[in-house]
């Protein structure tokens, strides 16, 4: 059964062109490395080469601006000709803390530009080839706080996140007539290096254990019943499967991976 897996995960996506925006670190990392395991022809992009990363298969831009995003399609359209797979996973908040009065025009513009516009301008980029070819996925990483927003800090990017998943909604009513399907993937707390960093920060400030500071963050979410974060590995495999031919009839869904956080239906 072990090598029946096996061999499943090294052809899910042979052949396949795919683009997995913000690939270099984090839930990124671990979608990229899915998918090169199952076959696939794989570009990212990133702003920054990681230290003792690759360039291999990442082009070097910020896909939060225009500019960034037209290198990106321009790079992929010559190496690819087109895409098969669209893995918009880029995100982000770098909002101020301190609630609503605290936020510029500047905060909000930037916050969308990154968690929104972003998505929006690389589909329109490579949906025309889609359609010609009849066939392909998008798949939009959403986020929990689209439905949980955290009014200190992330309201920005809970609300770009919130127009994330309506907006691919509404593109996937318009695309899957014509062959193409789009679901949203909405992550809750993900245990990144950089959340570990978050971690270790707390537990040095306050002279708490990493777990005690891990518990911590839980608590702010209303707490996780599963009682752990989610891995990176973890919503790489959920979105390898939508992306994939299993997942043949499902569009316009958003799939939450959150260890239970949301308490709603």
């Amino acid at each position: 059964m072990q090598i029946e897996s096996q061999t499943l995960e090294a052809t899910d996506f042979k052949d396949q062109r795919i683009l997995v925006t913000g690939g270099t670190r984090g839930i990124g990392e671990a979608i990229v490395q899915r998918f090169l395991r199952g076959g696939g022809q794989v570009i990212t992009t990133g702003r920054s080469i990681p230290p003792g990363g690759s360039a291999k298969g990442l082009v070097q831009a910020d896909v939060s601006t225009r500019e960034g995003t037209d290198q990106v399609v321009k790079t992929t359209m010559d190496r690819f000709g087109g895409l098969d797979i669209l893995i918009h996973n880029v995100g982000g908040s770098a909002a101020p803390g301190g609630g609503a009065l605290a936020l510029s025009d500047d905060d909000w513009q930037q916050a969308f530009e990154t968690n929104l516009f972003s998505a929006v301008r690389l589909d329109r980029a490579f949906l025309p080839s889609m359609l010609r070819q009849g066939s392909g996925v998008i798949i939009h990483v959403s986020s929990i706080q689209r439905t949980l927003p955290l009014h200190e800090s992330t309201l920005p990017y809970a609300a770009a996140k919130a127009a994330l998943t309506n907006y691919s909604k509404g593109l996937s009513k318009e695309v899957a007539p014509k062959g193409i399907r789009v679901n949203t993937v909405a992550p809750g707390y993900t245990e990144t290096m950089a959340a570990q960093g978050m971690v270790n920060e707390i537990a040095q400030r306050t002279g708490i254990s990493q777990d005690a500071a891990r518990q911590q963050i839980m608590n702010s979410l209303g707490g996780i019943p599963l009682g752990r974060p989610n891995r990176p590995e973890e919503v790489a495999e959920l979105i390898a499967f939508l992306a994939s031919d299993r997942a043949s009839s499902i569009t316009g869904s958003e799939y939450v991976i959150d260890g239970g956080t949301i308490p709603t239906v």
